[in-house]
């Protein structure tokens, strides 16, 4: 009789999962040239999600991601407003060039749906307040996807200086990101082509990189605005990047605190290291994954292993998936808020840079 009631609560149980199971999330995703794509399609194999259409005007770039991930001939499109319309999906990751970021924002909101986009959020505050005009008029969610999001250390970094403040106020954020170069590294010609224009990209590696730090400072100052943008450029490979910068170092000033942002496409080795120092200590994340503290109370430096994120937060498939299904909101490092300001630093970088001075935001 015991097993007979086991076997029937386990059938119930069954049945009731089966119920409750979420079908998979419709993603549509908006151009192939941004390098991250092959690792966002990877991330999605496995997850609760079907890619039901791809666009992207390269037939060439449908026919290698097709034949990489055994994707069907009929997911593809030319035409954006095309794709959308046919295979209605519930929700749109961009991999474009940040150029035609605002355009692809459009086409979606125009449809109500929610809108992922590989960092950073636009190339200019005309293209950033395009985004946002979009968004709010619609009522759609905004997503910028930054790698640095889903590290475990700096969830670990917001709980120390933030939730627990066990060290007070911050003092001096320094942001170091960056790797030898897109060549170097062997990006595809299609990721090189516009990630090297100062139109398509903004800049170089002021806004590839940049764009990190600037994130990630705005999210530990609550979303404060700065008092002054302050940046140097330079061209150590201009027979590689003749069109634009591959060094770049911004001075972000708060009322009680400064930024440090270090873009680079110079670094010996790939790099995204994050420093911050507060009144009574400081914490280092190394990557992901190492987190070194010394508190007021602490002898010596201390390394920590940093918690694993809640699930919902771990990667950009579950996390847009979330918010596509409303049980988040974009908060955050993520969030169009964040990154309204992130373009405001990063425009006021690339002016201090050209003109040799201070950029007041007051």
């Amino acid at each position: 009789m015991m097993l007979l009631r086991a076997a029937a609560g386990f059938l119930f149980a069954a049945m009731l999962s089966a119920q409750t199971a979420e079908p998979p999330l419709r993603l549509a995703i908006a151009g192939l040239v941004h390098g991250h794509a092959a690792g966002f399609l990877r991330t999605a194999q496995g997850k609760n999600v079907t890619i039901v259409g791809i666009y992207d005007p390269d037939t060439s770039l449908h026919k290698s991601y097709g034949s990489r991930f055994g994707l069907n001939d009929s997911v593809f499109f030319t035409s954006l407003e095309k794709m959308l319309d046919t295979v209605k999906p519930e929700a749109v990751a961009a991999f474009s060039s940040t150029f035609d970021h605002p355009a692809i924002v459009e086409a979606a909101a125009a449809r109500k749906l929610p809108v992922m986009m590989e960092k950073p959020l636009a190339v200019s505050m005309e293209h950033a307040r395009r985004i946002q005009g979009a968004a709010q008029k619609a009522g759609i969610p905004v997503i910028v996807n930054y790698e640095t999001t889903w590290y475990r250390s700096h969830a670990a970094i917001w709980k120390l200086v933030k939730q627990k403040d066990s060290m007070g106020p911050i003092r001096k954020i320094v942001a170091m990101d960056g790797h030898e170069g897109p060549k170097e590294i062997g990006v595809g010609p299609e990721f090189f082509k516009w990630l090297t224009d100062p139109v398509q990209n903004g800049a170089g590696a002021l806004f590839d990189f940049g764009c990190y730090g600037a994130n990630l400072m705005t999210w530990l100052m609550d979303n404060q605005r700065p008092l002054s943008v302050r940046a140097v450029t330079q061209q150590f490979k201009p027979s590689i990047y003749p069109k634009v910068d591959d060094e770049a170092n911004v001075l972000v000033e708060y009322p009680n605190a400064i930024g440090i942002i270090e873009g680079s496409w110079n670094w010996p080795y790939g790099r995204k290291d994050l420093e911050v120092y507060a009144q009574n200590g400081y914490t280092h994340a190394i990557g992901g994954n190492v987190l070194r503290v010394r508190m007021p109370k602490d002898k010596s430096e201390q390394t920590q292993t940093p918690e694993a994120l809640p699930a919902d937060e771990s990667d950009p498939v579950l996390y847009l998936t979330a918010v596509a299904r409303g049980r988040l909101k974009p908060s955050g490092l993520s969030s169009l808020e964040n990154n309204m300001i992130v373009t405001e630093i990063l425009d006021a970088a690339r002016r201090s840079a050209q003109s040799g001075r201070a950029v007041s935001l007051r």
